[in-house]
C-alpha cells in the first residue's frame, strides 16, 4: 500500500513539473497567468513567481498587470523571501496607490519587514524599515482589521531598537574613563532613548543606568567637581524613585542616593 501510495505521489509531482515546464516555454500569457495563480494557490511560490515575473511586462497597462506584481509580491512572501517581496509589495502599492491590493501589500510589505528583523546586535536598517512601512499602512488604513497587529509589531521593533541602544549605553558604562569620560556618553545614549522610545518596556532599565553612570562619574571626579556631580546623582535619584517606587533596583538607587548625600550635605 505503501509502495501504491509512492508512485502515485511521484507520478503526479513528474506530471506537475512537465506541466509546469510546458508552461514556461510557452508564449501564450494568459495560460502562464492562470498556471501562476492556480500554482500560488497550491503553495508552489517558485513556479508561480517565475511565472508572474514574465506576466508583469507582457500585460503592462492592464489589470492582470497589477493581480500579476501583488502576487508576485505574496509568492515570494509565502516563500519567506522577504526583502524580496517587500521590494515587489512597495512597488505595488507605489504603481497603483488606491489599487485593489493596495491595502495588504503594504501589510505584508511591513510585516515582512518584521519577520526579518536582525537580532538587536546586529545592524537594525532593517527594522527601521519595518517600522516605517507599518506606520505607513497604519496612516492609509487605521480602520483595518490588522491595525491591532501592525501596532503590536511596531512596538515590539521600538522595543529591539531600544534595546540595542540599552547595549550600547551599557558598553560605554562599562568602558568607565578608559580613553575619556564614557559615562556621560552612556548617559546620552540612555536619554535619547527614553526620549524616542517613551513606551519601552526596558525605559525602567535605562533609567536605572543614567542613575548608576551619574553615580559613577561623580565618584570617579577630581574633588573639586564631587558635590556637584553629587548633586546631580540625587537629582536623577528622585526622578527615578518617582517614576519607579516599586522598582526591584530601589535598594540600588536608595544606596546611592544614601552615599550622594554625604557629599551633598559637606
Amino acid at each position: 500500500m505503501y509502495r501504491l501510495i509512492l508512485s502515485i505521489v511521484v507520478a503526479v509531482t513528474l506530471c506537475s513539473c512537465g506541466e509546469y515546464q510546458r508552461v514556461l516555454k510557452s508564449d501564450d500569457y494568459e495560460l502562464k497567468f492562470n498556471y501562476a495563480k492556480r500554482a500560488y494557490e497550491e503553495k508552489r511560490y517558485v513556479q508561480a513567481a517565475t511565472l508572474l515575473r514574465d506576466c508583469i511586462t507582457v500585460f503592462k497597462g492592464y489589470e492582470k498587470a497589477e493581480e500579476s506584481l501583488y502576487l508576485l509580491g505574496m509568492s515570494h512572501y509565502e516563500n519567506h523571501d522577504y526583502a524580496s517581496s517587500g521590494a515587489y509589495l512597495r512597488s505595488y502599492y507605489t504603481r497603483y496607490p488606491h489599487g485593489r491590493y493596495a491595502e495588504p501589500a503594504r501589510f505584508f510589505c511591513g510585516y515582512g519587514y518584521y519577520l526579518d528583523s536582525p537580532d538587536p546586535q546586529l545592524d537594525q536598517t532593517g527594522t527601521i524599515k519595518a517600522i516605517e512601512e507599518l506606520q505607513g499602512f497604519l496612516d492609509y488604513f487605521p480602520r483595518s482589521e490588522k491595525v491591532s497587529i501592525a501596532q503590536n509589531a511596531i512596538f515590539e521593533l521600538q522595543d529591539k531598537l531600544t534595546l540595542k541602544q540599552l547595549q550600547n549605553a551599557q558598553l560605554y558604562y562599562n568602558l568607565g574613563n578608559y580613553m575619556g569620560n564614557n559615562y556621560e556618553s552612556a548617559v546620552i545614549v540612555a536619554r535619547n532613548a527614553v526620549r524616542d522610545y517613551p513606551y519601552s518596556k526596558y525605559k525602567e532599565d535605562l533609567e536605572m543606568l543614567i542613575l548608576k553612570a551619574r553615580y559613577a562619574e561623580a565618584a570617579n571626579s577630581i574633588e573639586e567637581r564631587k558635590a556637584e556631580r553629587f548633586r546631580d546623582v540625587v537629582d536623577e535619584y528622585y526622578s527615578f524613585i518617582n517614576n519607579y517606587p516599586d522598582s526591584p533596583n530601589r535598594s540600588e538607587a536608595d544606596n546611592i542616593y544614601r552615599i550622594a548625600q554625604r557629599y551633598v550635605q559637606e
